[in-house]
């Protein structure tokens, strides 16, 4: 909500002060003003002394360098100026002016007044005085627009009226442009016919050098804007040069223009030098506004100023926020031409408006043209929204946004909060120290795990009673007749599950690996992963159908298998529901297909679920380790020892020489040497996926049905779209944009810790697109 501030600063000037300032804050659409302040300005006589001191530097300066300026400049009489000398001046004028409007008796006005207003909104500040002095000082220097960067300020006569006006015309759709290009000589007035040209929405008659009677015969026709460019003054009374030989003050134009303001001229435009006295006289007409330059004006500023002017006024914003944008936008000239932003300056008359390029190029709309407008409105952001959710899920259906999702998946997973590991669980590991050892210990090594190492291990694990055993290495190969007991032991032990490698031509390994000869056929399991694209293992294989040529032939998962034996010995049996589903107790293991959540064309061949990894500092804490040297020599602690009964152990390679090696969701967090783990951690985390389901009732991971997703990712395109045509300014749209981003992070994340996997990347892929689209849309109508 825009508000309005009105300084009148009643009689006085700045040699004797001002006795009476009232200031009045009003907000659009109210009828009555919030606050109603008096104060007083005190005498400042240095003021105006320093303002004419920096006026002649200015003059002098440009004068010596020779410049371009839409006036012609009498001699100063002011020789050897420099910049540094003016920018002093300039320093000391600004100081100047804010001790002034910071003077005790003024102090309460700009208080309570920063109390009322906010930096976020967009403000207009008048300033009413008939003193001349007064309307030259660059009121912009007041240390308040600092502090408040929507805010700028505009001159006012202390009396105005609205004017008279006749209705509107129908049927208007382009704003009307009187463009007078007057005498040329000296500069260069081209540029600004390029940039008025360049208006889209704009229906521009071009007067070049008139004469007085084609530009009074014009200016009874019906126009939005009047603008003038050429050489103009104001040393006397405001006066513009029409041409070489004629030039006219404003007042001998006072019919014509009356006229044009009663048939609804709203903006007149003077790019040219020393305007404040063409503004004086056109205030006297009652027009809505005026923007002239304050002081003689270079070529290259008004050029300048005026293409900034028309790309911010015509793109949609306020005549003031415009007017500021393009006056700003001069600092990066300042370096060559001092002063530049003190130039621009807006003259209002307070009984109007201000006026919008909407307002200008809209045609009068009949009585219901809410309902319409509303009506257009929800049209085009259904439209956009529609169409832009249909291409962003037909994009994410080709699988062309699945890198993203995946990559989002693995954000959500690290964010999730820790958990314990899993009690149930105790693996032994064989890393590189237990391997040397065998060797010390001459073992007949022909793998990572020797026949003497194996056979010592089952039978110390025998003492402790575990629940099930589970061998994640690899035995293509028989036991030593020297170990009948290890060869026994495998054939007879019902608890003790081994693992073979079925054939995967696609995986290097065309020919599989054998099982262990000893271990019967329905102990036997395979240890084979399914790794995404980017090599992560995001889904756990429980069921295949192996290939008839594969040396492995088994068809549940060394996991499952594990699982299922704990599971049983409490009596909880597997079974398949009526859609197929493997159902263990109560517990439905959903499956993946080939399009579930950010999976999208996946061969989801076998039955895959999602692998809800615990959330760990580290993947590789799953559960209690112990290395297997301290195993077979008696080093284990006796606690450990006892509470192995009942626990699950699984026996795998950690030794960074096997190829055994496994990314995860965590490993883009992880530290460089932690990037992959080893296997049986990975199998460790898929068995304590299934009894934490089964016992503990941890949820399973959970998506949408794809007309679910479609609803989702059309709400937020329904957002984004909502958001760009409710706010029209770049900076409160972003923040909105931002916003609403967060918001939809913020929920992904909340369903994400309860194991909902809905669509991120999506929902937010369709905000921003339907926010870009509905903002082109809108630019083009505008």
């Amino acid at each position: 909500m825009s508000k309005l501030v009105v300084l009148s600063l009643g009689n006085g000037d700045l040699h004797n002060g001002f006795p009476v300032v009232v200031a009045e804050l009003w907000e659009f659409g109210n009828l009555r003003p919030l606050m109603k302040l008096t104060g007083s300005l005190p005498a400042a006589p240095e003021i105006s002394q320093l303002y004419r001191s920096w006026q002649l530097l200015y003059k002098a300066l440009y004068q010596r360098l020779g410049w371009c300026l839409r006036i012609e400049i009498e001699e100063t009489g002011v020789t050897n100026v420099s910049e540094i000398e003016l920018r002093d001046l300039c320093q000391r004028l600004s100081s100047h002016i804010n001790a002034w409007l910071n003077s005790e008796a003024f102090r309460n006005i700009d208080q309570q007044l920063r109390k009322k207003l906010d930096s976020s909104e967009e403000i207009r500040v008048i300033i009413e005085t008939n003193d001349s002095q007064l309307r030259q000082l660059p009121w912009h220097l007041w240390n308040f627009f600092e502090d408040y960067s929507k805010a700028e300020v505009a001159l006012s006569a202390s009396e105005y009226q609205q004017p008279e006006k006749v209705p509107p015309e129908e049927n208007k759709a382009k704003v009307r442009i009187l463009a007078i290009l007057g005498n040329s000589q000296g500069i260069d007035v081209e540029l600004d016919r390029t940039f008025l040209e360049q208006l889209s929405q704009a229906e521009i008659e071009f007067l070049v050098e008139p004469s007085p009677e084609d530009l009074n015969r014009q200016l009874r026709k019906r126009w939005d804007i009047l603008f003038f460019a050429g050489h103009s003054s104001s040393q006397e009374t405001g006066r513009i040069q029409l041409n070489q030989t004629d030039s006219l003050t404003l007042h001998q134009l006072r019919f014509a223009l009356r006229k044009a303001i009663e048939q609804g001229l709203r903006l007149a435009i003077f790019n040219s030098c020393d305007g404040l006295g063409l503004a004086q006289q056109l205030a006297d007409l009652h027009i809505p506004q005026v923007i002239v330059m304050r002081e003689p004006v270079p070529d290259a500023i008004a050029q300048q100023f005026l293409r900034h002017f028309l790309k911010a006024f015509s793109g949609g914003q306020s005549l003031y926020a415009s007017v500021r944008e393009a006056r700003e936008r001069l600092e990066g000239l300042e370096h060559q031409f001092p002063c530049a932003t003190w130039l621009p300056v807006i003259c209002q008359n307070p009984a109007e408006e201000p006026t919008t390029w909407q307002e200008l190029c809209s045609p009068p709309q009949p009585p219901n043209r809410s309902i319409l407008t509303n009506r257009h409105h929800l049209q085009v952001v259904l439209l956009a929204s529609v169409i832009v959710t249909a291409l962003v899920m037909g994009v994410r259906h080709l699988g062309m946004l699945q890198t993203w999702e995946l990559q989002a998946f693995d954000h959500l997973m690290q964010l999730r909060p820790t958990e314990k590991p899993d009690s149930r669980l105790l693996i032994v590991t064989v890393d590189e120290a237990d391997i040397q050892y065998q060797n010390r210990m001459r073992m007949n090594m022909r793998w990572s795990l020797s026949d003497q190492a194996l056979a010592e291990l089952l039978k110390k694990l025998e003492s402790y009673q575990p629940r099930t055993i589970g061998l994640d290495i690899y035995r293509d190969f028989p036991v030593d007749p020297d170990y009948t007991d290890l060869a026994t032991r495998l054939k007879q032990d019902n608890r003790l599950f081994a693992v073979c490698k079925v054939s995967a031509a696609e995986d290097g390994a065309p020919d599989g690996t054998l099982p262990p000869p000893e271990v019967p056929e329905q102990r036997l399991s395979f240890s084979d992963f399914v790794e995404d694209e980017d090599e992560i293992a995001r889904r756990q294989l429980l069921h295949l159908t192996p290939p008839l040529a594969s040396p492995c032939a088994a068809e549940y998962a060394f996991s499952l298998q594990i699982a299922l034996h704990y599971l049983n010995t409490q009596n909880i049996k597997p079974d398949v529901t009526s859609k197929g589903d493997l159902q263990i107790g109560n517990v439905v293991f959903k499956r993946l297909k080939a399009h579930s959540s950010g999976y999208q064309g996946i061969d989801a061949s076998g039955y895959q679920i999602l692998l809800n990894y615990r959330s760990l500092r580290s993947p590789q804490t799953i559960a209690q380790q112990v290395p297997l040297r301290d195993i077979l020599n008696d080093r284990v602690k006796p606690e450990l020892v006892e509470s192995v009964k009942n626990r699950v152990v699984l026996i795998g390679v950690t030794a960074p020489t096997t190829t055994d090696y496994w990314k995860t969701p965590y490993s883009a967090k992880a530290l460089p040497n932690q990037k992959q783990i080893p296997g049986v951690f990975v199998q460790a985390h898929m068995v304590s996926h299934i009894l934490s389901a089964v016992l503990d009732g941890r949820i399973l991971f959970w998506w949408w049905p794809t007309w679910i997703e479609a609803l989702w990712v059309w709400g937020w395109a329904l957002v984004g779209a909502t958001l760009s045509w409710c706010i029209r300014q770049p900076l409160p749209l972003g923040l909105a944009g931002v916003t609403a981003l967060l918001t939809l992070f913020g929920i992904c994340v909340g369903i994400f810790t309860q194991a909902g996997w809905i669509p991120l990347i999506p929902a937010a892929l369709a905000l921003v697109v339907t926010q870009v689209v509905v903002v082109l849309r809108v630019r083009s109508h505008s």
